[in-house]
């Protein structure tokens, strides 16, 4: 029976003392994601997509509705973040003041990137979703050009920034965090999405220190197997490296390398000036490669159980499934349903002065690009984002 959590989560000596921040850790650049088509083109890998590909759309969720939007409905304040597809903006809508988070990214990039059905399922997995630590998507349009995803702003900025900051979490906060994210994840795996790229950097914080888990580039419909290569190269099971089919315990394996950075600083196989091959040997190898520091026993003991190579031996995967995770005695003394409702208090509040506030994210250059969205042009891509709906001007 799991216990009521206590306040060894909350109390004093297991808060951040944010006032005195410690040195940015070797490691503070942001990880980009990574997703690698197949270079095999035999019959068989190509039947294994076409396979994968039906899988896909035969997901039998029933998806919330969607607002209606377009660029008109908006005042864009600021950019939150950029990646490798696209940019986030700070917007607030017209109508009825809210703050959001609007996504854009440039089609032609999307297709020449062939992230395509990455994209589309972005859309498709947020819209079979409702979760208190998972980011609510609004709605979705498309112009010539770009494609437009609204979004919660989360003001409390990346999990990421907070855990640089602190170098390393206390016990009972990275306990905290996990058991979020460990609930997040059991809710998408009930629903056969894998998630694919859990990270620091994908964990926001709301007004109230609880987690919104974003950025679902990566999920997918996942009913049985896929075997896509696609991730943070840290954060990869061994045998997705191995471009060997897996399944959703992929995402347990990815919290088992979060714990252990949020307790660490560092990932378990991460090494300064490394490789990516030299890191893809060490996770292939297993946790014989970790260097464990001193840490909680029981985290440690968890930290294995997710890192197991064979996945039919991974915590999560096993007869009770996540299960086994909420019954670990690392989470004896959570309450999981005061924490899904969130009635435990968090380890840390943000500073941050209201919803509209967006100093807890980096400032990037704005570069005048908010002007071009909407412009009329040429839509050579249009019909392949078929559920993003088309609010542009007439095309030329």
């Amino acid at each position: 029976m799991i216990r009521r959590m206590t306040d060894k989560l909350v109390r004093p000596k297991g808060q951040l003392d944010q006032t005195q921040p410690l040195p940015f850790t070797p490691h503070a650049d942001h990880r980009g994601s990574i997703s690698t088509q197949r270079t095999s083109e035999s019959e068989s890998s190509k039947q294994v997509d076409a396979d994968e590909a039906r899988a896909s759309e035969k997901s039998p969720h029933q998806r919330r509705p969607k607002g209606t939007y377009r660029l008109t409905d908006f005042i864009f304040q600021r950019t939150l973040g950029t990646g490798s597809f696209g940019r986030v903006h700070l917007v607030r809508s017209k109508h009825n003041l809210r703050f959001y988070a609007v996504k854009v990214l440039p089609k032609d990039k999307i297709v020449r990137s062939k992230q395509v059905d990455h994209t589309n399922n972005e859309q498709q997995m947020l819209l079979s979703v409702q979760h208190p630590f998972i980011i609510n998507l609004w709605g979705s349009f498309q112009d010539a050009l770009n494609l437009y995803m609204v979004m919660d702003f989360v003001p409390g900025g990346e999990l990421f920034t907070l855990l640089r900051r602190s170098n390393r979490f206390p016990d009972p906060v990275a306990k905290f965090y996990a058991a979020e994210v460990a609930l997040a994840l059991n809710h998408l795996h009930t629903l056969d999405i894998v998630y694919r790229d859990l990270k620091p950097e994908n964990i926001l914080l709301g007004l109230d220190g609880h987690i919104k888990i974003a950025d679902f580039g990566f999920a997918k419909y996942c009913p049985n197997t896929t075997w896509t290569l696609c991730g943070t190269p840290d954060y990869l099971a061994p045998e997705v490296i191995n471009q060997c089919r897996y399944n959703k315990s992929v995402d347990w394996y990815a919290l088992g390398v979060l714990i252990f950075e949020m307790l660490t600083g560092l990932p378990p196989f991460h090494r300064p000036d490394d490789s990516p091959m030299a890191l893809y040997g060490r996770i292939q190898s297993g946790p014989a490669c970790i260097r464990f520091p001193a840490i909680n026993i029981l985290a440690k003991d968890l930290v294995l159980k997710f890192l197991e190579g064979n996945p039919s031996k991974r915590y999560g995967n096993l007869r009770h499934g996540a299960g086994d995770v909420f019954a670990h005695p690392w989470f004896r003394e959570v309450d999981w349903e005061k924490l899904r409702n969130r009635e435990i208090t968090a380890p840390y509040l943000p500073k941050v002065a209201g919803e509209g506030d967006a100093s807890a994210f980096e400032k990037y250059p704005e570069e005048d690009i908010v002007s071009k969205y909407g412009m009329p042009a040429e839509d050579e891509h249009g019909d392949m984002f078929p559920d993003f709906d088309y609010t542009a001007p007439v095309p030329l």
